[in-house]
């Protein structure tokens, strides 16, 4: 199995990560995809992916961490794509669209998640969306600019309909703790209803505790 969405670095300065690998493996996840949040944890990403093969990590922006991301700052990330580890950084992101508080700022994430796209076509590496309260956003955005090379909408918990509008522009549906939890069942219904194909597993640790574990998560905050 692999991990496609753990951010390892912010388990770093709590756990052992030597340990937390072996943990993985033991229970059969072979591989541990890290996805960067902006400029200040990519170098740690980077580092981790050298010093440990069972990490692989994805360098982008979250759409909740724009504040000072300019030009070039895009342009910096270019760079560090096109220098890459070799075989280790597999994908674009976190990158998406986040409408969860307000809609201040729309343009903005569009504008820096249509660059991060462009890289990642460019590059020829699939993208880390990060999709909450913008889904008919973010789809439209993507048939506008497609991702050439595929991805995944990380964290997935909307509908049917908006799972479906994703799979057919070639992205996976990123399957977490969520769906652990009894009361989920809208999301658990649609989870059930897809493709498997079309999923993918992912923890999101240590953001997104699985159900009966959120003392684990508050002791590592």
């Amino acid at each position: 199995m692999i991990d496609s969405h753990c951010h390892l670095d912010l388990l770093a300065d709590k756990k052992e990560i030597q340990q937390v690998l072996l943990d993985a493996k033991s229970a059969g996840v072979q591989k541990i995809v890290v996805p960067g949040i902006n400029e200040a944890n990519w170098e740690r990403i980077r580092k981790l992916s050298t010093d440990y093969d069972q990490i692989h990590y994805a360098l982008g922006f979250h759409p909740q961490f724009l504040d000072g991301v300019t030009k070039s700052s895009l342009e910096r990330l270019a760079q560090l794509v096109e220098e890459q580890v070799p075989e280790k950084c597999v994908a674009i992101g976190e990158c998406g669209l986040d409408f969860y508080h307000d809609r201040e700022g729309e343009a903005f994430q569009k504008q820096v998640l249509e660059a991060q796209i462009t890289l990642a076509n460019h590059c020829k590496l699939p993208v880390l969306l990060h999709c909450r309260k913008a889904h008919q956003d973010l789809a439209v955005l993507l048939k506008q600019t497609q991702p050439k090379y595929g991805g995944v909408v990380h964290g997935f918990s909307g509908s049917l309909q908006q799972a479906m509008d994703f799979v057919k522009l070639g992205l996976k549906i990123g399957v977490g703790g969520v769906i652990t939890y009894e009361r989920a069942k809208k999301t658990r219904a649609t989870i059930a209803a897809l493709p498997l194909e079309s999923l993918l597993i992912e923890t999101d640790a240590p953001d997104m505790p699985l159900s009966g574990y959120q003392a684990v998560l508050m002791s590592l905050k």
